[in-house]
């Protein structure tokens, strides 16, 4: 297994190279961190509501969507990003993703501590100083691998990300911009410095290594994973990927469409991130279920089967929740914060 201390690689390559290891099949640690800017979307989620597109295209800020769950993030060079990639079948890996989480982001928060940040770990998935995210992580399985990826936070551009996510107005606009700053440092916001990418590297690396085993570095890139990772980001970065998760629905929560047939559309905000439903109830029946946000579901592949054993179930909480855990129990399904009944009740509210 060798760790790939790139520093600043083109965006396209800091996307498509952990995806292009997981499915040669190669474990692999990648430290690197994006040239030029772009905007990264959760497998899960939805383009259309998430994300600002004119505002991209108008800047010249590529979007793409990852093979990772989790939420929708403007990325840039003051983002120092690892990525790990092991064996889904390793003996040591724990069964529960929480404690995966737990074991494998150990070592960042060391070497946070090292540069002067007392952070910690927050399940399900983030890592925290004086209760503001340092850190965003995320984790799939991909073709029998485990992928984990995660950031220093050295320094953050709160504006671009704000004008990034699609929100209704200007002035909801200016709410996420403070919450932005009132709920994620930077390591410059924290200590008044900024590391450089190598010294972060020097402290990261070795820690690894006491959980995985020797990590001979390398700074280039090899034929094979470069073939592989530009397939991948041709594949990738197209609008039928980019839109593949897309559902397009009328703002109102419950639209009749005749007698006995109502398009619904929900959000609700659980533990393990929010999560957008849409449906049609047909004589009080789910058909046409979607689901989508910035949660995390494993196997990843799954959701669109969940969403399938949906249809025909009645629009009712316990009858819904009922089939959920049906599935999750049968397909051996893992969603860290999110519960069988957090879905259900995001289809049925109880004010229903």
């Amino acid at each position: 297994m060798n760790c790939y201390f790139l520093d600043k690689v083109s965006w396209q390559h800091s996307q498509s190279l952990y995806h292009a290891a997981a499915h040669l099949q190669r474990e692999a640690l990648f430290i690197l961190r994006p040239e030029t800017p772009y905007i990264c979307l959760g497998f899960h989620q939805d383009a259309e509501q998430e994300i600002d597109l004119d505002f991209a295209r108008d800047n010249q800020i590529p979007v793409i969507r990852r093979e990772v769950g989790g939420g929708a993030v403007y990325l840039d060079s003051g983002q120092l990003f690892y990525q790990l990639i092991i064996r889904a079948d390793r003996p040591e890996i724990p069964a529960n993703k929480t404690d995966f989480y737990r074991i494998y982001l150990q070592p960042v928060i060391d070497t946070y501590a090292e540069i002067g940040v007392e952070a910690s770990f927050k399940p399900v998935n983030d890592i925290i100083v004086n209760n503001r995210k340092v850190s965003g992580n995320g984790a799939a399985e991909i073709e029998g691998m485990l992928v984990l990826v995660g950031n220093f936070i050295l320094d953050f551009n709160y504006e671009m990300m704000s004008k990034s996510l699609r929100v209704p107005d200007e002035k909801f606009r200016d709410k996420v911009f403070k919450s932005l700053q009132e709920n994620l440092s930077t390591v410059l916001r924290e200590t008044g410095k900024q590391p450089s990418s190598k010294s972060i590297a020097d402290s990261l690396i070795p820690r690894y290594e006491s959980l995985l085993g020797p990590l001979p570095i390398l700074t280039d890139l090899d034929d094979e994973l470069l073939a592989e990772a530009d397939l991948r980001f041709n594949e990738m970065y197209t609008d039928e990927w980019l839109f593949n998760n897309d559902r397009r629905r009328p703002d109102e929560r419950k639209v009749k469409i005749r007698e006995d047939v109502y398009v619904i559309q929900n959000m609700l905000k659980t533990p393990g991130g929010l999560m957008r439903v849409s449906a049609i109830s047909d004589a009080g029946n789910l058909t046409d279920v979607h689901v989508s946000g910035d949660f995390f579901f494993y196997p990843a592949a799954d959701l669109k089967r969940l969403e399938d054993s949906l249809s025909g179930v009645a629009e009712d909480k316990d009858a819904i929740t009922s089939a959920i855990k049906e599935f999750y129990k049968k397909n051996s399904i893992e969603s860290p914060g999110v519960q069988p009944a957090d879905i259900a009740q995001a289809f049925a509210p109880a004010s229903d």
